[in-house]
């Protein structure tokens, strides 16, 4: 399976028996799957089953589907109003003109559509399973509308993990994670400590100490972070409505960086910890439009 995103447009026309009928779906964001009808007068008796078919092909996303029946037009369609016509040849006559009646038959409202009026879905059933036919074609493009985009997404996806995966090596690569590093800042924050005009307590000094090695420590977060990347690489590949549990990712991603930076006592890792926040907000970004 591939990604699908929660983007897209489709359009799908029909014809019956003379009549002919427009799908028209769209499909944005949304938390879970919501979808809003728009029918014609009298066609109220489709909405249950093509809220079926969408829940059928869709999982998230807020979609709207309307439709747009044609009415009948036959060559017998528009009737002369006679009386209406009559009144503006008298009106002319009284103004000692000839009326024209080609220039008439121009004026709003002489000309009368009678076009028969919508269909009835239940009169006719026919009409009304060609109309559920082409829903289902609309739908179909829809999906692959999304499917398509989704891939592109994939790919912005796999750039961002990549370039946090970059970030990460280079954090392992800094001083500040050498034991060597760890321990001179470690030695000379003891120092700064000891110096201190009031004689520390042996236990406030142990104390010290303990919350000195924690915050020095951010090997925690650099394994965190690799094995979170091997899990959203692995939900990428995997497909499907895999958008909930790649937005709960990159909350863990952004989380790890926030403490990066936040237990850095070293220019280097700190300038790493602030890159790694811009590409997972950016991964972030591209989440959301994940289903």
């Amino acid at each position: 399976m591939t990604l699908a995103s929660m983007t897209g447009y489709a359009r799908a026309a029909g014809d019956h028996a003379g009549r002919s009928f427009v799908w028209e779906a769209r499909s944005v964001n949304g938390k879970g799957l919501d979808a809003r009808l728009r029918l014609p007068p009298g066609w109220e008796v489709l909405d249950q089953p093509v809220r079926e078919a969408i829940a059928a092909r869709f999982k998230r996303g807020n979609i709207s589907l309307g439709l747009q029946l044609e009415r009948r037009v036959g060559p017998a369609s528009l009737q002369v109003n006679e009386d209406f016509l009559d009144a503006l040849c008298d009106l002319c006559r009284a103004r000692g003109t000839e009326p024209d009646i080609s220039q008439l038959l121009q004026v709003r409202g002489v000309l009368q559509d009678v076009a028969e009026d919508m269909p009835d879905p239940h009169a006719e059933p026919e009409l009304r399973t060609a109309v559920l036919e082409t829903v289902q074609d609309a739908l179909d493009q829809l999906a692959e509308m999304r499917l398509a985009e989704g891939q592109r997404i994939a790919v912005m996806l796999h750039d961002r993990l990549g370039e946090i995966e970059t970030l990460t090596e280079e954090a392992v690569g800094t001083a500040a994670l050498r034991p060597d590093a760890v321990r001179t800042r470690m030695e000379e924050q003891l120092a700064a400590l000891l110096q201190a005009r009031a004689p520390v307590a042996d236990d406030r000094l142990a104390a010290e100490l303990a919350m000195l090695a924690v915050k020095a420590d951010v090997r925690e977060e650099v394994d965190r972070l690799g094995a979170h990347i091997e899990a959203a690489r692995a939900l990428i590949e995997e497909g499907g409505p895999v958008g909930r549990k790649l937005d709960f990712l990159s909350q863990e991603f952004n989380r790890e960086s926030n403490t990066l930076c936040s237990k850095s006592g070293d220019v280097a890792l700190t300038r790493i910890g602030l890159a790694l926040k811009a590409a997972v907000d950016q991964f972030r970004e591209q989440v959301q439009n994940v289903e």
